[in-house]
């Protein structure tokens, strides 16, 4: 799998926080308004993002797809906000 042009395909990190004994994954934090994830593959247009990298981007920018039964999500490399 290949991402083209300016966008970016990543593998969403799935991150747990305590608050007062309860464990929060992101899915129930909904005031965070970026994700993390691990980038897989970078389009051939994009510049500064590597394979490997960990970003954080938009989550109303992610589109799922599919790919030898995994999840991935496709997203355009300028809703990456930072690289960690």
């Amino acid at each position: 799998m290949k991402a083209v042009n300016h966008y970016v395909v990543v593998e969403k990190i799935k991150e747990e926080k305590k608050v007062g004994g309860l464990i929060l994954t992101d899915d129930l934090n909904e005031d965070n308004r970026y994700l993390k994830g691990k980038v897989v593959s970078v389009g051939n247009l994009v510049e500064a993002i590597e394979e490997q990298d960990v970003v954080y981007y938009d989550k109303i920018a992610e589109h799922g797809i599919q790919f030898d039964k995994k999840l991935y999500f496709v997203i355009k490399a300028s809703d990456i906000v930072l690289v960690d």
